[in-house]
């Protein structure tokens, strides 16, 4: 089978699963890759947490940042389903900086990833990815205003009116009403922009690798693993990765590392046009089609369902 049925192949699993989306996996040692609509910008939703754990990591190198140094952080008190950690405190706590970072990315803390942003602001998280040479991920604003959405503000028993509202608002040109679901306004970014990231995580790059190690440790700590992992993960390869959800859009992106020393980036960015807030058949076509644009690249067949 040709690279381009693969394509056709993976995007029309996409369409029946009522998805329409981003991939891109790349061999990270020879370049080799293969995937589809991997200009297109998306929001990024939690995955901003990457490139803010970097920013922070590359701070704490030069010494402007202390990992040890405490911070007082106010409850979350969110109540509705979905946020993790901090934001469901009930009471105040003081965490290290370092601490912090584990919640933020491996977690997918969203108090914690703006209470890092109160030390490192957007713009000079943006300023750092420029520094380091990582394009095409625009940094824009707080992890919080992530809970400031329809959904919030409708309640669960009217979710599926924000869902409708979040599919069938956008316009030809990626804008939006709900400004975190506008690239020109949200955080944002292309699945080659998040491949480039990985390739600069993995591989000797501009960002330090005291940085790089650290943040790698923190993507193969997350506890997210309902999306790509479950077909990533096995005795013989280790899956690192970061999931982003908000309303119907749905990413991950990652490397898995295979025993035998080759390493694959993977980035899947995907919008729902079903107005519902579970999916999980949604998540398992995601990886399916994940995992067969990665084993066409690795060894040139698909796997026994594609």
């Amino acid at each position: 089978m040709s690279a381009t049925a693969v394509v056709r192949n993976a995007q029309d699993l996409l369409d029946e699963a009522g998805l329409h989306g981003a991939f891109l996996v790349r061999n990270l040692d020879t370049g080799a890759e293969i995937g589809f609509d991997t200009e297109t910008p998306y929001p990024a939703a939690s995955l901003v947490k990457v490139p803010l754990a970097v920013a922070v990591l590359e701070r704490v190198a030069r010494g402007e940042l202390d990992p040890a140094a405490p911070v007082d952080v106010r409850p979350g008190r969110i109540t509705t389903p979905g946020p993790t950690g901090l934001s469901r405190f009930r009471h105040p706590a003081r965490i290290a900086v370092d601490d912090l970072l584990y919640l933020s990315t491996a977690v997918s803390d969203g108090v914690a990833s703006d209470a890092l942003f109160d030390l490192t602001p957007p713009v000079a998280v943006a300023a750092e990815l420029q520094r380091l040479r990582v394009d095409g991920i625009a940094v824009r604003h707080r992890v919080g205003e992530l809970a400031d959405t329809p959904a919030e503000r409708l309640g669960s028993d009217d979710v599926h009116l924000a869902h409708s509202l979040a599919i069938g608002a956008v316009t030809p040109g990626q804008g939006h009403p709900v400004v975190q679901l506008d690239v020109t306004r949200a955080n944002a970014g292309s699945a080659r922009a998040f491949v480039d990231l990985m390739q600069a995580l993995w591989r000797p790059s501009a960002i330090l690798a005291a940085t790089a190690e650290r943040v790698r440790v923190l993507m193969g700590d997350n506890l997210h693993r309902q999306r790509l992992a479950p077909d990533f993960t096995s005795d013989a390869s280790r899956w690192s990765s970061k999931t982003g959800t908000l309303l119907h859009l749905r990413h991950e992106v990652g490397v898995v590392d295979h025993a035998d020393g080759q390493s694959y980036a993977v980035a899947a960015l995907t919008a729902s046009r079903v107005p519902a807030a579970a999916q999980p058949g949604s998540e398992a076509t995601m990886a399916q089609v994940a995992r067969s644009l990665h084993d066409y690249l690795r060894t040139g067949t698909l796997p026994w369902w594609g």
